[in-house]
């Protein structure tokens, strides 16, 4: 009897109600045929890279200390799953209920995004067991040791945030009713913690002045990076929930969600957070005095593509969809800023990092490798989770008005 109630377990939970042939038949589809081969590369790589080391597998330099792993997949990456704290704020905090439904989402997308950027920041350092010394030394001089303290801490209430879906898949009522009474405090954490290392990410460069392009470094780019984590939030909240509802809508079946109206709303929240953002990096260029750095070279014309391109015609797509109620628009807006994020990190921590210097740095094929494989691994997960757990749709003691 507890074998046959296991496997039955195992074949409704795990298996989605089908026989194990015809599971495994469900899997044979051209996104998993590629997302296994990167992954069958990128897994050997990642452990080559813990048993060879940093000189063998990166481009990294005594001049150059970080690269591709911290400058996407750790600054990119948290950046993106800041929607976990932002729209947990708008539904928790400030009593905004229309965005309740991409709530769990968006937590999910947070925890997922952490994970895969842990990952990627221990596979950046020489010797990562030295991470554990973070617990034991008093460092509260450093600003490093407050994001790992920062980032520690929020993953740990992310974890607990996506713990109530999760053990309400498991029907464990007696652990996920209180932690779902306990999201009010979870979120205000959340808000805290993130709020933190955001912006302490940012204070990492206020200390190089000489070694970051004087268009991205100023004096306020702790808080350039908070803002730029809300932007980030907002616009993947949008993309992530527009491709949910097409990839997963067999989960919507049956749910009343007004997406043209979330849609709107984050729009309009989007288009005013770029605005502000862009008016006051300029003010940050006339602070900095780096007004002729402006076209002037590569990175003079490569700032101005940063900045109209990725900053202010997202904005202004933002308040123009927004405003005419065109969500193609917002959509489009939303995955311009995305990229402007990826585009802005990347540019502070590699492309206008150590610019005076000649030989400059240059991913090698393995990091690239590897940060593909942690950004499928993210998505994998994240699809085999939604397909399983009370993540889009209603938790079933709920639909019954429990």
């Amino acid at each position: 009897m507890m074998r046959a109630s296991s496997a039955g377990w195992f074949q409704e939970k795990i298996l989605l109600g089908l026989a194990p042939r015809a599971y495994l038949r469900t899997l044979l589809t051209p996104f998993n045929g590629v997302a296994f081969l990167i992954c069958a590369l990128g897994l050997p790589l990642l452990f080559y890279r813990f048993y060879a080391g940093l000189g063998a597998t990166t481009n990294l330099t005594q001049t150059q200390p970080w690269g591709v792993w911290i400058g996407f997949d750790m600054m990119t990456g948290i950046a993106l799953a800041a929607g976990g704290f932002t729209i947990g704020a708008a539904v928790e905090i400030f009593g905004l209920e229309e965005f309740h439904a991409i709530e769990r989402p968006a937590i999910l997308t947070g925890f997922l995004g952490y994970l895969m950027a842990v990952v990627g920041l221990i596979a950046d350092l020489g010797k990562p067991w030295n991470m554990v010394q973070i617990f034991a030394q008093n460092g509260t001089r450093s600003v490093l040791f407050e994001v790992a303290w920062c980032v520690v801490c929020y993953t740990c209430v992310l974890g607990l945030e996506f713990a109530v879906p999760f053990f309400e898949w498991l029907g464990v009522k007696r652990i996920y009713q209180p932690l779902r009474k306990a999201l009010l405090a979870l979120t205000v954490l959340s808000v805290m913690f993130s709020s933190m290392h955001q912006s302490a990410l940012g204070s990492l460069f206020i200390i190089a002045p000489g070694k970051l392009h004087p268009l991205w470094w100023s004096p306020w780019i702790f808080a350039f990076f908070f803002m730029t984590a809300v932007i980030a939030g907002i616009s993947m909240v949008v993309v992530e929930s527009a491709l949910s509802h097409k990839v997963f809508a067999h989960q919507l079946e049956g749910q009343h969600h007004d997406v043209t109206g979330i849609t709107l709303g984050l729009g309009k929240a989007g288009a005013v957070v770029l605005f502000a953002y862009f008016f006051l990096k300029l003010q940050g260029v006339i602070d900095g005095h780096a007004w002729g750095y402006i076209g002037q070279g590569f990175l003079g014309a490569w700032w101005l593509v940063e900045m109209l391109g990725f900053v202010l015609l997202p904005s202004l797509l933002f308040a123009w969809g927004a405003r005419h109620r065109s969500v193609g628009a917002v959509r489009v807006a939303a995955t311009v800023a995305v990229l402007g994020i990826v585009l802005n990190r990347v540019n502070v921590s590699i492309v206008a990092w150590d610019w005076q210097n000649p030989s400059h740095y240059v991913p090698s094929w393995i990091e690239l490798w590897v940060s593909l494989t942690l950004v499928t691994l993210g998505v994998l997960a994240f699809r085999w989770i939604v397909n399983r757990m009370p993540v889009l749709r209603q938790p079933a003691d709920l639909a019954a008005g429990h």
